[in-house]
């Protein structure tokens, strides 16, 4: 509420109507004195909306009012609860009560500074500035809080929970962690350009190599041939070795025959004294069919110093060719050598221990029970792992071979345990042929130690 603007008295006795000479002068003076102040009083009093005369006396009805003007503004704040908006320090009211009165009274708006505001309740105050509302949304920008409010997510990266900590720990102890993977080489890009090397057929063929070699592979015989052991059989293939390099005949060759002569014990039984006599005439027959210019008759007939006539030979060779059906065209370990070899991308050196691991393979009887893909397979494997390459096996054998590591182990412990043995074998044949420079010395190496097992019992080892 407005309080009521105080009017001072006039003075008594000076103000007299009908007076004389010097009382007209004095109540002239009084007057002058009460203009002055009355002057003072309406240039100090101005009220919001209305804008008076600067020297305009306050009579009973002007201040009436100016009374009722700020009751009928202090009315209209408490029934509306006005909110008074402060913009760049001008004050500023919503409702139109004060600029009616201002109207109504006809008089110009007042000087800023020379304004009175009528203040409303403290809790129905709210002053907005521009810093104030920067603030407020940068805090609503920073605050998770008010974005969670908001339906928005928190800008903050979550900190991983420790059972996924724990969990990434263990696979990484266990080697189960996610390794980039390995590069698959194109092993034929080099033979395009070469008709002779099939680059367009050669996936098919060996797809043919891998579902037939099964039909072509001897079954465990030697239970079969009451006057032949394992013994024997090492000893000849280990024959064959020397003459297969006094006539320096083909690898495709030395492994055609010695298939050539396990298939034939597999169905016929032989006597202990025609066993050479079946090993000659399997070279003879692998000869006519891998050699351009295979060896006569009449040589093997000198090699076996006569033992076997010129007439036995070929006979022998017509009964190998009855019992195997003229089938001669099948997968050997050393069809699977070439391909794998390959895709090992060798050296000279890892090439003539891949030889000399298969060819020591092939001697013995134990590995019979192997197919030649895995036997030519193990080969590359055992001598990746005693020349110390890294990896030892790799995406693109495995792609290539169709094996995967631990498929392997086990014949290739095997292959490393007749390494170990050769030196000290009484058939030194494969042993003496590759420790000669020509072939790296591969046999005076050191056997893997990662897969040599001494205590492997070798029962054709002679």
């Amino acid at each position: 509420m407005a309080s009521r603007p105080i009017v001072p008295r006039q003075p008594r006795g000076e103000a007299v109507v009908g007076g004389g000479g010097n009382q007209h002068k004095k109540n002239g003076a009084a007057e002058a004195r009460n203009r002055r102040a009355l002057g003072d009083i309406g240039n100090l009093v101005t009220v919001r909306g209305i804008e008076g005369k600067p020297n305009r006396p306050i009579t009973r009805s002007f201040c009436a009012q100016l009374l009722a003007n700020a009751q009928a503004a202090a009315a209209a704040e408490n029934n509306k609860k006005q909110v008074c908006v402060n913009v760049d320090g001008a004050p500023l009211l919503l409702d139109g009560v004060a600029a009616g009165a201002g109207k109504r009274a006809g008089a110009p708006k007042p000087p800023p500074q020379k304004k009175v505001n009528v203040k409303p309740k403290p809790e129905e105050v709210i002053n907005i500035s521009p810093d104030i509302a920067e603030a407020d949304a940068k805090t609503k920008q920073e605050n998770p809080v008010n974005k969670k409010k908001d339906g928005e997510g928190s800008s903050r990266k979550k900190a991983p929970a420790f059972t996924s900590v724990l969990t990434a720990r263990s696979k990484a102890a266990c080697g189960l962690t996610k390794k980039p993977k390995e590069q698959i080489v194109d092993i034929d890009a080099e033979d395009a350009g070469n008709e002779l090397a099939a680059v367009e057929y050669v996936e098919d063929i060996y797809k043919f190599y891998k579902l037939i070699e099964h039909e072509s592979r001897p079954h465990d015989y030697m239970e079969s041939q009451p006057e032949i052991n394992e013994s024997m059989r090492a000893i000849l293939v280990d024959w064959l070795v020397d003459v297969h390099r006094k006539f320096e005949l083909s690898l495709e060759t030395l492994y055609l025959a010695i298939n050539v002569i396990d298939r034939f014990l597999a169905v016929k039984t032989v006597p202990r004294r025609e066993l050479q006599l079946v090993g000659i005439s399997a070279m003879l027959l692998a000869s006519k069919y891998e050699e351009i210019w295979p060896p006569e008759v009449n040589d093997f007939v000198h090699l076996s110093d006569r033992a076997y006539t010129h007439e036995q030979i070929l006979v022998m060779e017509k009964i190998i060719l009855g019992k195997l059906e003229w089938t001669l065209t099948v997968p050997t370990p050393y069809v699977f050598l070439a391909r794998f070899i390959k895709a090992s991308i060798p050296d000279q050196e890892l090439e003539s221990m891949v030889y000399f691991l298969a060819e020591l393979g092939v001697m013995h009887y134990a590995t019979i029970i192997y197919c030649p893909s895995m036997i030519a397979a193990s080969a590359v494997y055992a001598a990746r792992c005693t020349l110390k390459k890294s990896p030892a096996w790799n995406e693109t054998l495995k792609l290539h071979s169709g094996f995967s590591e631990p498929q392997l182990m086990d014949c290739a412990k095997l292959l490393v345990s007749f390494h170990s043995m050769a030196a000290k074998s009484k058939l030194q044949s494969v042993y003496r042929k590759y420790s000669n420079p020509e072939r790296k010395a591969v046999a005076l190496f050191p056997p893997a130690k990662a897969l040599f097992l001494p205590s492997v019992a070798l029962k054709t080892t002679v």
